[in-house]
């Protein structure tokens, strides 16, 4: 028992050490995610990342032939998934000499063994570090009533989560590892092999009869590059959550051109979570966590701003109005000074305004900037005109108070 104890602390201390490097900085930063406890963590049998899980604890304890026979299970059950293998091998030498490295094969190429160890860590650290029940997403400020699940992705952690709306309050629901792009976030250009950073939307679901192998079960679209990305001279297309190849289980963290990637297996999950034109998602590098107090003080500050736009905007007086509006706002049309000549204009013909917003949605947008996602239904009646639209607004904190820097149909 003392050789397989030795031999499984060497093991678990390699994963470590590789855990270690690629936490310090994210540890430093954002200690909230050092927890684990507060969330349930998933059963064995439930997927192949807690299965992975359990394999990682029987190391942990010395348990090597409990290990092996974990990971055989795994294997048998996804022949393809090339990590496990990786591990079953470390597993076999570990019984006959020490190992130098996790992934102790002298025969491996060094850069599959590069991206599998990486793998490792990013499923490692999952393990390691669930999401806190007394914690969200910064976020998902508001969710509509339709809106029933949302999609917050952590490229650092490679990682992909879904919220359930539980009657305003995000919910934990699962999480997946995902792949994403090769030289990493904050996509600009074309090509970039970036991926975006910010807040998007499913645009549709294209089964895998339209689309090659290359994209596994199928793939679901969202808005890249939205209104805010146009603004800032961003470009490039085709930003889609799609699957894995026939032939390949997962891939390595950073391996795509700027997709999100996810197995199979886990891609059919997500899917029943996505409504077309509905589901927020949101992509980050780093997930910023709010407690639920100080989450629903930021939501309440935000929908007492907003609603004290709707109301100066029913007042008619339009310098109280345009004051909600940066000296920086911009839409298809033009700038500040187009957009409050047109608003003067249009309330010297008002008697009476009437302002409903209905299917409000409140997103704050992952990056450097503050900046919150508005969208919401519009009912709009005065004397002369009645009209119902979508809108989506972008407001930026200038000092300490929130302006409006883009206002447009959604």
């Amino acid at each position: 028992m003392g050789h397989r104890a030795g031999a499984g602390r060497r093991l678990m201390a390699s994963l470590f050490q590789l855990l270690r490097r690629g936490l310090a900085v994210l540890l430093a930063s954002a200690p909230l995610l050092a927890f684990g406890a507060g969330s349930a963590a998933p059963q064995p049998g439930s997927d192949p990342d807690a299965a992975l899980g359990a394999v990682f604890k029987d190391i942990e304890r010395g348990r090597l032939p409990d290990a092996l026979e974990k990971v055989d299970s795994l294997i048998q059950r996804y022949p393809n998934f090339r990590l496990a293998h990786l591990i079953r091998g470390d597993l076999l030498l570990a019984r006959s000499r020490p190992l130098p490295s996790f992934g102790g094969s002298p025969d491996a190429p060094a850069d599959k063994l590069a991206a599998l160890r990486e793998e490792a860590v990013a499923r490692l650290k999952a393990y390691r570090n669930r999401p806190p029940n007394n914690y969200v997403p910064r976020y998902l400020l508001q969710m509509e009533a339709e809106q029933k699940y949302a999609v917050v992705v952590d490229t650092q952690k490679a990682r992909l989560y879904i919220y359930q709306n539980d009657n305003g309050r995000p919910r934990f629901v699962a999480d997946y590892y995902i792949s994403h792009g090769k030289l990493g976030a904050e996509k600009s250009r074309e090509g970039d092999k970036r991926t975006p950073v910010g807040v998007y939307h499913v645009t549709a679901n294209l089964p895998r009869q339209k689309l090659s192998d290359f994209y596994g079960n199928g793939a679901f679209p969202i808005n890249y590059p939205n209104e805010w990305d146009r603004q800032q001279g961003r470009d490039g297309h085709g930003i889609w959550l799609h699957g894995t190849p026939s032939d390949t289980y997962s891939r390595p963290p950073k391996a795509s051109d700027g997709c999100v990637v996810l197995t199979n297996r886990d891609l059919d999950a997500v899917s029943g979570y996505l409504q077309i034109g509905l589901t927020p998602v949101i992509i980050s590098n780093t997930i910023e966590w709010l407690s639920l107090d100080d989450w629903a003080a930021e939501r309440t500050a935000l929908n007492r701003q907003i609603e004290a736009w709707r109301k100066d905007w029913e007042s008619r007086d339009v310098a109280r109005y345009l004051s909600h509006y940066s000296k920086n706002f911009r839409n298809s049309e033009g700038g500040i000074e187009r957009w409050s000549e047109q608003k003067r204009l249009v309330n010297a013909s008002k008697n009476w305004i009437k302002v409903e917003l209905g299917k409000l949605s409140v997103f704050r947008n992952p990056g450097k900037e503050d900046l919150v996602v508005v969208t919401f239904e519009q009912d709009y009646r005065s004397n002369n005109l009645s009209n119902v639209l979508k809108k989506r607004q972008y407001w930026q904190k200038e000092g300490r108070h929130w302006k409006i820097v883009y206002e447009g149909f959604a």
